[in-house]
């Protein structure tokens, strides 16, 4: 099922040289009307007439989040003001917000994106949507609006947070659609049994999952606790929101919107360009976007390209779902540590429920992580013995999966705080 069969099914080298004509358009534009990009192009010795083929796009310097602070609010736009007619920003929970901004070409092609990407996840007209991202300055819950009403959906903006009335919604006005953070949903599993209500009182069939890493494990646990089909979704602010990239459903890899945005892998480190297949950090160029060009943006996200065609049909390259930030990771003696490394091996146990946080202590010079994880309520927690084997267990699977010695620790059911957005899912306590 295809929103724009044309583009998603376009053939390779037809795609490669829409891509490349889009590139120098972009780089041209950006160079003229942005100052920063024309410092930086400058400093690198690099003219837009150069880019000639994808492999000079290595001459280009990359853009980072702190640009985008560096230029607050608006000197990364490339049009005037008066062509803007929309502004979203990020939290800034670390500094000054990012800022993004779009013209009307830029909200129809975000439009555009999302309806492929709900289409790709099974969506129909005659689905209700349930649109549970946050609205605002967030580009989540806008993203997934203007998608379903382009293609002709009933959606809901009940935004996040208010888990009471969104389980009363979701039974009354009969979603078939939810549209949530992947830790959320759980939650919500979590307090639809705890009101006793049947799943088959409830219509739900797609989830579209997104905004957080999460593992195949917690995949199968939200299938499997709100008896639907769980989506991957991506997408950031900078780039231009969700649907970037979605899986379709054969639930077999991110299918990236190659049309409008150039993907590259590069090692985090030594920042070089790496081959498919190969795990490293994503980098994107937008390829038609007017308000706000991104030109080799550092997203800090941990994937793979993947190789082969879908038996989807898309002929959109794939990306492996995020499976954490590279400012994100944790460096535990030596060893990068993900949650979602975690988050799997605790998964694969039934006696735990799927909340967790790490925590993270330096001792002298030692670096400690301790895993909190509660047990399931089915579990009587004044059983000493089998409370130890447990945590064994859980110790062993984990360490296996890491390479690094931890300590676990078993809590109690609920005792770890439930998130209506993001889940913290990292304390650190080192003094780094």
């Amino acid at each position: 099922m295809y929103w724009n069969q044309q583009k998603e099914c376009m053939a390779r080298e037809e795609l490669e040289n829409l891509q490349l004509k889009r590139l120098q358009k972009t780089v041209e534009m950006a160079f003229h009307n942005v100052p920063h990009y024309r410092r930086v192009f400058q400093a690198a010795g690099v003219d837009p007439s150069e880019i000639e083929s994808f492999k000079d796009l290595e001459k280009l310097p990359f853009c980072r989040k702190q640009d985008l602070r560096d230029n607050y609010p608006y000197d990364m736009f490339a049009v005037a003001m008066q062509e803007v007619v929309r502004i979203h920003s990020s939290s800034g929970t670390t500094g000054k917000p990012t800022v993004v901004g779009y013209t009307r070409k830029d909200l129809n092609t975000w439009s555009e994106l999302m309806a492929r990407s709900l289409m790709s996840a099974g969506v129909q007209r005659q689905d209700v949507i349930q649109n549970a991202y946050g609205y605002g300055l967030f580009t989540g819950g806008l993203g997934v609006h203007y998608g379903a009403e382009k293609i002709g959906a009933s959606i809901i903006p009940i935004s996040g947070g208010n888990t009471g009335r969104q389980i009363m919604i979701m039974k009354d006005y009969g979603s078939t659609v939810i549209t949530c953070t992947p830790s959320y949903a759980l939650y919500l599993a979590e307090s639809i049994e705890e009101n006793g209500i049947k799943l088959s009182d409830l219509k739900l069939k797609i989830g579209i999952f997104g905004a957080e890493p999460w593992s195949e494990n917690m995949r199968k646990e939200i299938e499997q606790r709100l008896s639907l089909k769980a989506i991957d979704i991506y997408g950031l602010s900078e780039i231009i929101g969700p649907g970037v990239a979605v899986e379709c459903q054969e639930q077999n890899g991110l299918h990236v919107m190659e049309d409008h945005f150039l993907m590259e892998i590069i090692d985090p480190e030594t920042v070089e360009v790496l081959p498919e297949g190969e795990r490293g950090e994503l980098v994107f160029t937008s390829l038609t976007k007017e308000a706000l060009p991104i030109i080799r943006y550092r997203t800090g996200d941990i994937t793979r390209i993947l190789p082969g065609a879908c038996a989807c049909g898309r002929t959109l390259r794939r990306i492996g779902r995020i499976e954490g930030r590279s400012d994100d990771m944790l460096i535990i003696r030596g060893v990068n540590v993900f949650p979602s490394q975690v988050e799997h091996a605790l998964l694969q146990m039934g006696e735990v429920e799927p909340h967790y946080q790490l925590v993270v202590e330096r001792h002298g010079q030692m670096d400690m992580l301790e895993v909190q994880v509660e047990i399931s309520e089915t579990t009587l927690f004044d059983e000493v013995r089998s409370l130890e084997d447990l945590a064994n267990r859980i110790r062993h699977n984990i360490e296996s999966v890491l390479a690094v010695s931890v300590k676990v620790k078993l809590v109690e059911p609920k005792t770890i705080p439930r998130s209506e957005g993001k889940a913290k899912r990292v304390i650190d306590r080192r003094k780094l």
